[in-house]
C-alpha cells in the first residue's frame, strides 16, 4: 500500500496490537488472473517472526479449495473517520480521512483435524473473553456428532506472515494546533468511530508505535 513516511508503521508489536483489536480479516488471492476475496476472523500467534494467523473457511467457499499452498494478501481495517478542515487552525487545508490499515502476505497451509479443533477452541476463547463475566461458551458444549458435522463443513488454515506493514494516517503531518482542533472536532462529534480515531491520534502523539 502507499505509505508516506510520516504514516508508515513496521513495528510488529504495534501492528499486532491493532490486529488483536480488529480480528476480522479480508483475504485475497489471485487465481487464473482473477482476484478472489474471503472474510474471516483470525487468531493471531505472535511468538515468532512477524507472527502467524489461523482462520477457517466454509468448504463450500471456492477460496477454500484454492488456499492450501497459495500466497494470500491479508488486510485488517482499523478505525477511520472524516476530518473537516473547519477543525484546523491553519487556513486553506482540505477535507481528509484519518485511518489505520494493516496489510500482510504469506502462504496459507491447511490445518489437520487436531489443528482445526485447536483453532476453533482458541477463536471462541478469544472472543468469549470479551463477554466476561458471562460463563464462556466452549466447544465441548456440543455433542460429538455436531462437532464432527462442523469439522466436515469447514477447512482451517495457518498463514505465517512473510511481510507485515501498517499505515497509521493520524494527522502526523499537521501542526500541533491543527491536530488539537481535529481532536476536539472528533470528540465533539461523539460517535464511537470518531472517538476511537481520536484515541488513536492521542496514542500516536505519545509514541505508541513501539
Amino acid at each position: 500500500m502507499y505509505r508516506p513516511r510520516a504514516f508508515a508503521v513496521d513495528n510488529p508489536v504495534a501492528l499486532h496490537r491493532v490486529i488483536r483489536s480488529r480480528v476480522f480479516a479480508t483475504l485475497a488471492l489471485v487465481h487464473d488472473g482473477d482476484i478472489h476475496f474471503a472474510y474471516a476472523p483470525v487468531v493471531l500467534d505472535a511468538d515468532a517472526g512477524l507472527g502467524r494467523i489461523r482462520f477457517h473457511l466454509a468448504k463450500a467457499n471456492p477460496v477454500a479449495s484454492l488456499a492450501d499452498g497459495t500466497k494470500f494478501s491479508v488486510s485488517f481495517a482499523g478505525p477511520d473517520a472524516y476530518i473537516s478542515p473547519d477543525w484546523y487552525e491553519t487556513e486553506g487545508l482540505v477535507p481528509t480521512w484519518n485511518y489505520v490499515a494493516i496489510e500482510g502476505r504469506g502462504v496459507a497451509r491447511k490445518l489437520d483435524r487436531q489443528g482445526l479443533v485447536g483453532l476453533l477452541e482458541d477463536l471462541s476463547a478469544q472472543e468469549e473473553a470479551h463477554l466476561l463475566p458471562k460463563r464462556p461458551w466452549t466447544l465441548d458444549k456440543l455433542p460429538a456428532t455436531r462437532i464432527d458435522a462442523l469439522l466436515g463443513a469447514i477447512e482451517g488454515f495457518a498463514l505465517s506472515f512473510e511481510t507485515l506493514e501498517g499505515k497509521f494516517k493520524l494527522s502526523q503531518d499537521k501542526k500541533p494546533a491543527d491536530i488539537a482542533g481535529a481532536l476536539d472536532g472528533l470528540e465533539a462529534r461523539g460517535d464511537v468511530r470518531s472517538r476511537v480515531v481520536a484515541a488513536a491520534m492521542r496514542n500516536e502523539t505519545r509514541g505508541s508505535r513501539s
